[in-house]
C-alpha cells in the first residue's frame, strides 16, 4: 500500500516538474524577444522575466525534480525487484537525459541572467519540445512495459519528434506571415 502512496507522490511531481520545465523555456523565449523592444522597455521585460525565471526555476520545477527523483528512487527501495525490468532501464536512461535537460535548462536561465543570449527565440521553440519529447518517451514506456517492441518505440519517437520539430517550423513561418 506505500507503493502507491509514493507512487500517486512520483506522479504529482512528475506534472509539476514538467509544467516548470514547459514553462521556464516559454520565458527564456519571451526573454529572448525582449531584445527586440526599445531599450527602456526591454530593460523592464527582462528584469521581470529573471525574477519571475528564478521564482519558477528555484520555488516549483528544482523542488519537484527533486521530489521527483526521491519519490522513484523510494519506489524501487519498495520493490526492488523493479530493477530487473528491461522497460525499468529505459525508462530510467530517458530521465537521465530528463535531468540534464533539466540543468541545461538552468544554465540557460544563469545565462539570459548575465545578458547572455546564445540562443535564437526559434531555437529556445525547439529546445522547448525536448521536454515534450522526453515526457512522451518516459509515459509510452512505462505503460507500455515489456509490451513494447524497442524497435517500433524507437521509431515512432522519431517520428513523433519529427512531427513536433516540423510543427515548430511551421509556427515560425506563420509568425513571420502575421509580421511577428
Amino acid at each position: 500500500m506505500a507503493y502507491l502512496y509514493v507512487l500517486a507522490v512520483h506522479i504529482i511531481f512528475v506534472v509539476s516538474w514538467m509544467a516548470g520545465l514547459f514553462y521556464s523555456v516559454r520565458l527564456f523565449i519571451y526573454h529572448t524577444e525582449a531584445n527586440d523592444r526599445p531599450e527602456h522597455e526591454r530593460l523592464i521585460l527582462q528584469r521581470e522575466y529573471e525574477k519571475i525565471e528564478h521564482k519558477l526555476w528555484y520555488i516549483i520545477t528544482t523542488p519537484a525534480m527533486v521530489l521527483t527523483v526521491v519519490a522513484g528512487i523510494t519506489m524501487i527501495v519498495l520493490r526492488p525487484g523493479l530493477l530487473k525490468m528491461p522497460w525499468l532501464h529505459v525508462k530510467l536512461a530517458f530521465v537521465i537525459g530528463l535531468l540534464a535537460y533539466h540543468f541545461t535548462c538552468q544554465h540557460i536561465m544563469n545565462q539570459l541572467k548575465n545578458g547572455v543570449f546564445k540562443l535564437s527565440s526559434f531555437k529556445l521553440r525547439l529546445w522547448n519540445e525536448v521536454a515534450t519529447i522526453f515526457l512522451v518517451a518516459i509515459v509510452f514506456t512505462v505503460v507500455l512495459k515489456s509490451a513494447v517492441d524497442w524497435l517500433y518505440g524507437l521509431v515512432g519517437l522519431l517520428l513523433f519528434s519529427t512531427v513536433i520539430m516540423m510543427a515548430v517550423k511551421w509556427y515560425k513561418s506563420y509568425r513571420k506571415k502575421r509580421g511577428e
